[in-house]
C-alpha cells in the first residue's frame, strides 16, 4: 500500500486513462478526487473505489474556469484532511490542421489543458507543501512527434511540459515534486475505434515498438503510482515517455 491514506486529485478521471490512474491509486490506499463533468460515470467510480476500501468524491467541476480549482482544493481538504497528490490529466481539444486551427480551437485546448493546469497547480500549493506532496502533468508524443492536425493540442502540451520543468525547480526547495507522463493507452474510445477499423488499429500497434498499446490502469496507472510514492523521491521534473518505446528521449 504505497499510498496509504494519502490523498489525491484527478481531473478527466471517471473515464479514460483518468479512471485507470483513479484505480491504480486506490488500489495502493489513497482517498481520490474523481474530477469530471461525466456525473454518471463519476458516482459509479467513486463506488467501486469505496468498494476498494478507500474513500471517494465525486466533483462536478468545470476546470477550465479559475474558482474551480479552489472549490476542488477546498472539497478535497474538507473530505481527506489533506492534499498529497494532484494529477492534471483532463484536456479537450479538436483536430485540425494549422491553417484551419481557429482562435476557438485554440482557445479550448489552452483553457481545459494549459490553464487548468495552472488554476489547479496555484490553488493546491500551499496543501502540496504541507504534506511534501507531488504533481503529475501530462504530456503528449503527438507534441514531440509534431503529428499533423494536432497545433492546438501540441501547443499546450508543449506549455505544460515547460511549465512543469519551471515549476518543479522552484517548488523543490518546498519539498513538491512535479514529473509528467506521456502516454499511450487503449482507452474505451479506442476500443471502439479498434472494432470499427480492426486493421488501422493493428498498424498502429505494430508501430509501437511493444506492438500494444498500454493499459490504463496497469501500466499508466501504475507509472502513475510510481511517481506518487516515496519511490520516485529523487525524482523531479522529469517526462516519463509510457508509451511502449514509441518516443526515446535522450
Amino acid at each position: 500500500m504505497l499510498l496509504q491514506g494519502k490523498a489525491a486529485i484527478v481531473t478527466g478521471g471517471a473515464g479514460g486513462i483518468g479512471a485507470g490512474l483513479s484505480k491504480a491509486l486506490a488500489a495502493e490506499g489513497a482517498n481520490v478526487a474523481v474530477v469530471d463533468v461525466n456525473e454518471e460515470n463519476g458516482m459509479a467510480l467513486v463506488k467501486k473505489l469505496e468498494e476498494m476500501g478507500v474513500q471517494g468524491i465525486f466533483l462536478n467541476k468545470d476546470i477550465s474556469v479559475e474558482k474551480s480549482a479552489k472549490e476542488i482544493r477546498d472539497a478535497v481538504i474538507e473530505k481527506f484532511g489533506r492534499l498529497d497528490i494532484l494529477i492534471n490529466n483532463a484536456h479537450v481539444s479538436r483536430q485540425a490542421s494549422f491553417m484551419e486551427t481557429t482562435d476557438e480551437l485554440f482557445e479550448l485546448s489552452f483553457k481545459t489543458g494549459f490553464a487548468a493546469t495552472v488554476f489547479l497547480m496555484r490553488a493546491c500549493y500551499e496543501g502540496l507543501k504541507a504534506t511534501k506532496g507531488t504533481v503529475i502533468n501530462f504530456a503528449s508524443g503527438s507534441a514531440m512527434k509534431g503529428m499533423e492536425k494536432q497545433a492546438s493540442y501540441a501547443a499546450s502540451k508543449e506549455a505544460i511540459r515547460g511549465l512543469s520543468r519551471v515549476v518543479a525547480n522552484e517548488w523543490a526547495p518546498d519539498g513538491i515534486r512535479v514529473n509528467l507522463i506521456s502516454p499511450i493507452a487503449e482507452t474505451e474510445g479506442v476500443s471502439h475505434w479498434k472494432e470499427q477499423f480492426p486493421d488501422e488499429y493493428r498498424a498502429m500497434a505494430n508501430n509501437i515498438p511493444l506492438k500494444r498499446l498500454g493499459d490504463p490502469q496497469k501500466d499508466i496507472g501504475q507509472v502513475a503510482v510510481f511517481l506518487a510514492s516515496d519511490m520516485s523521491s529523487f525524482m523531479t521534473g522529469q517526462t516519463l515517455m509510457v508509451d511502449g518505446g514509441s518516443i526515446q528521449l535522450y
